[in-house]
């Protein structure tokens, strides 16, 4: 329940420090004294937009606050999922700066509107005339009797399903859209994988193929240029080696001389090893050269082939090749499997179905049975105010598809009088009916919801004398489950709160500002009295109005 509210400069209201009590509180006040100004202000700590043009000095910054008593509503989940310090007495402030920036805090710690919406939507309910309309809108009448019927465990439970299925139907959706591209793909993918299977592509390959390649295509020249290499190092005459080993003996004689002659001769012969190694394996080669034309033109006709795919997949090495065969491969291999896992998905919606069935049913179930419920208690309650001969009707049909809530279209009908066919609420109600069957629902809802806090402004417009006693008489009773409030005209209305406060204007330093005041009982049999005669107060209309209080 909202303890006390903070105002300071918001729109009429300079300063404005004010406490409930947990009961039903009546505010009343002249048209545009101020009335809106207050549910606006709450409306802020419940999460609403702010708007700079509702600062009264727009070089000050703007600050409501509320002061809440949580303790008996289980809240404490909020808190702990939104990492804020959990308080019995929690408190919410808004504050809107000079430069249009708003900041909303929870105990102090800096929330989000959207933290701020989801708490306030825990607290307080206002219910305004022009909401009634949600009384003709099937998600609201649907919504009625799931709380009534205690269907909100098995709606989470379907809610989680729901999920899970729309959830696999997305992933069923990009499968098939999936598959659909693949098969116009899938046949060019596979030609375009065969051709880089056939070649039998391996890192390394591209090179030792150009080389071979040179070496086959100039096999002529190579040989003779090897077998003119060893003639020159093997000459009996004038060889290479003839020479060398004359120039080793030479050296070797003056060796033991000197250690500088000495290793003269190793490094010698040390090349002479060398250069005869290199003549034996030109020699080698040699005779490992012939002419092989059927060998070339393999490798030839495999080099062209792999220049061929470089040029088809504009790339430039075997490597890249090999990326794409891998990446043709999972393709293929990815349009081989879709096909099961398209089944997997259409097996797992059609068990999450047969579950949303079965659920929706139960919830279906719980809310036919809880309509005659319903019925009889708004029926019990609105022939206290004036609508005795009302019948409802809840006409139910199944939607072909699965809704947030199950898959019940409802319709709710009325007849107001007997002897009248029934028709759609919205169509064959009046505006005064309408407010009068919402009070009924508000107040059967009052033994079920565990919302602290409700809010009725001007709920009874449209109605008076006797009928309009019987409503305030009903929002009274609804106070002993929770806190109520009601903005009203009516004196009847007024008559039944437990605490009354006043919304007036005055004029101060030149500057109109809107204030609240609770009132002793003497003023409140003034202003009752003022509601009944106007600013000429009479006799007649003290006498009433304190016959109303008592």
């Amino acid at each position: 329940m909202i303890v006390s509210l903070f105002i300071e400069n918001y729109a009429l209201v300079e300063k404005l420090d004010i406490t409930f009590s947990n009961k039903f509180s009546i505010i009343t006040g002249e048209t545009g004294a101020g009335k809106s100004i207050l549910l606006d202000a709450i409306g802020l700590v419940l999460g609403n937009r702010a708007d700079l043009n509702s600062l009264k000095n727009k070089e000050q910054k703007c600050i409501v606050e509320a002061h809440f008593n949580i303790e008996k509503y289980n809240l404490n989940d909020f808190f702990l999922e939104n990492d804020l310090d959990y308080e019995n007495e929690t408190i919410i402030r808004r504050e809107i700066l000079p430069s249009g920036k708003s900041r909303a805090f929870i105990n102090d710690s800096p929330v989000n509107l959207s933290e701020l919406e989801e708490l306030g939507s825990k607290l307080i309910a206002i219910h305004s005339q022009n909401q009634s309309h949600e009384l003709s809108e099937e998600s609201f009448q649907i919504n009625i009797l799931d709380i009534i019927g205690n269907n909100q465990a098995i709606l989470s439970e379907y809610k989680e399903f729901l999920s899970f299925y729309k959830s696999n139907n997305e992933k069923l959706k990009k499968l098939e859209f999936e598959k659909e591209n693949l098969s116009k793909e899938a046949d060019y993918n596979s030609f375009l994988l065969k051709e880089l299977l056939d070649a039998n592509l391996k890192d390394d390959d591209q090179e030792e193929l150009e080389s071979s390649y040179e070496k086959l295509n100039n096999i002529e020249f190579i040989k003779e240029s090897i077998d003119k290499a060893i003639a020159i190092a093997t000459d009996e005459q004038i060889g290479v080696i003839l020479h060398l080993k004359e120039i080793k003996s030479s050296i070797q004689k003056i060796a033991p001389y000197s250690s500088e002659y000495n290793e003269i001769f190793e490094r010698v012969s040390s090349v002479l090893i060398e250069f005869d190694d290199t003549v034996n394996e030109l020699q080698s080669q040699s005779e490992k050269l012939f002419n092989d034309p059927e060998r070339l033109e393999i490798i030839n006709q495999k080099l062209q082939s792999i220049y061929s795919l470089q040029k088809k997949h504009n790339v430039s090495t075997i490597t890249e090749l090999i990326e794409i065969q891998n990446g043709l491969e999972n393709k293929v291999n990815q349009s081989e499997s879709i096909d099961t896992d398209i089944e997997n998905i259409k097996k797992e919606i059609a068990e999450s179905t047969d579950k949303l069935n079965v659920l929706a049913l139960s919830i279906s179930e719980n809310r036919k049975k809880t309509v005659p419920i319903l019925v009889n208690q708004i029926s019990e309650i609105l022939s206290q105010i004036g609508l005795l001969n009302a019948r409802f009707e809840f006409e139910f049909s199944e939607a072909n598809h699965f809704l947030s809530n199950g898959k019940d279209e409802v319709q709710l009908l009325f007849s107001a009088n007997k002897g009248t066919n029934f028709g759609l609420l919205k169509k064959v109600a009046s505006g005064g009916e309408i407010s009068r069957i919402m009070l009924a629902l508000k107040s059967v809802l009052a033994n079920y919801s565990k919302l602290p806090t409700i809010v009725f402004d001007e709920i009874d417009t449209g109605v008076s004398g006797e009928i309009a006693q019987k409503m305030g008489l009903i929002m009274k009773d609804m106070s002993k489950q929770m806190q109520v409030f009601s903005i009203t005209h009516l004196p009847q209305v007024a008559s039944k709160g437990d605490q009354h406060y006043k919304v007036f204007k005055i004029e101060k330093d030149g500057s109109t500002v809107s204030q609240l005041k609770l009132l002793t009982s003497e003023e409140r049999v003034v202003e009752i009295a003022e509601m009944l005669s106007g600013t000429t107060i009479t006799e007649s209309a003290l006498s009433h109005a304190k016959a109303l209080l008592n």
